[in-house]
């Protein structure tokens, strides 16, 4: 007889509580369920179950036996479901919390391309500067920036951004440029109003030293792009990720305000959730994001 039907006849025997009530789940008779789980003891050498006129319940090392069966029977579930997802095209709705300078400045224009390539496939993209919870708030995916917290998820870095500070040449000419470090807490900086530390910049000195500048800056804003345009209005020094200012660098509406500093990079990934399955659309997605921005990064935006 075959191995993984025993087995499974075995385990719905146990799931069931009975021989009538698992041949109903596995629409067989009750007869053939007993020659399975039968075949089984016999080959194990082994009662896996005590059988009285009232109950069926698994013996001590029935239930060690269980245990390990349920765990090959969902394997090979899961095998079936991944080979029938893989010979059908990606479809439904993908849910997905993409941080909002990225996802204005970068997956906005390049997400009529997925769409057009994968049309059953519908796309809901909810822009914030917050970890959600994927699972909890019912996210299929999410595209981070930057450091990731310590989690579960599973990750796959996409490309990476430089991050530098920069403003505008209009600015250097009225109050001059940082020399060093400590020079910047006689600038007026610009910050993101949604960092968790506060108005703390970390940077690296030339020794590799990690230094920490704090300072209430002229502005504040939880956005990058305005950040951006006061930068280029000469409103102060940013501290900003090379997608969003490359054009502007480009044209020489901003400089970099001390070039001798080491580069800072940050990665970009997109995170799912955890498990051996991943979804054909959350694969097909990311599959796309991987391929667009293969050739980005970091500077080269």
């Amino acid at each position: 007889m075959d191995r993984l039907t025993e087995m499974e006849a075995f385990a719905t025997v146990v799931d069931q509580g009975g021989f009538t009530d698992a041949a109903k789940k596995m629409g067989i008779s009750k007869s053939a369920v007993s020659k399975h789980v039968s075949a089984l003891e016999a080959r194990l050498g082994a009662r896996l179950l005590n059988r009285t006129t009232r109950r069926v319940s698994p013996t001590e090392i029935g239930l060690a036996y269980y245990d390990r069966a349920r765990r090959v029977l969902n394997d090979a579930g899961e095998a079936d479901a991944l080979v029938t997802a893989m010979q059908v095209a990606p479809s439904g709705l993908l849910r997905i919390s993409v941080a909002t300078d990225f996802g204005v400045n970068l997956l906005s224009p390049v997400l009529g391309d997925f769409l057009q390539e994968y049309p059953e496939i519908t796309v809901n993209m909810v822009l914030n500067n917050r970890y959600v919870e994927l699972i909890s708030e019912g996210f299929d995916m999410a595209i981070r920036v930057g450091e990731l917290e310590d989690s579960s998820l599973r990750a796959r870095k996409l490309t990476e951004t430089a991050r530098r500070m920069i403003a505008a040449p209009a600015y250097f000419e009225k109050y001059g440029r940082p020399q060093k470090i400590d020079d910047l807490n006689d600038h007026k900086l610009l910050h993101y109003s949604n960092q968790s530390n506060g108005n703390l910049w970390k940077i690296t000195a030339p020794s590799g030293e990690r230094r920490q500048v704090r300072s209430n800056g002229w502005l504040t804003v939880n956005d990058g792009q305005s950040l951006l345009h006061a930068c280029i209005a000469g409103l102060g020094i940013a501290y900003l990720p090379s997608f969003l200012y490359a054009d502007a660098m480009k044209k020489g509406l901003v400089e970099e305000a001390m070039p001798e500093l080491p580069m800072e990079t940050l990665g970009i990934y997109a995170v799912y959730p955890p498990g051996r399955f991943t979804q054909p659309k959350v694969r097909a997605f990311i599959d796309f994001l991987a391929q667009t921005f293969a050739d980005k990064g970091p500077d080269n935006w």
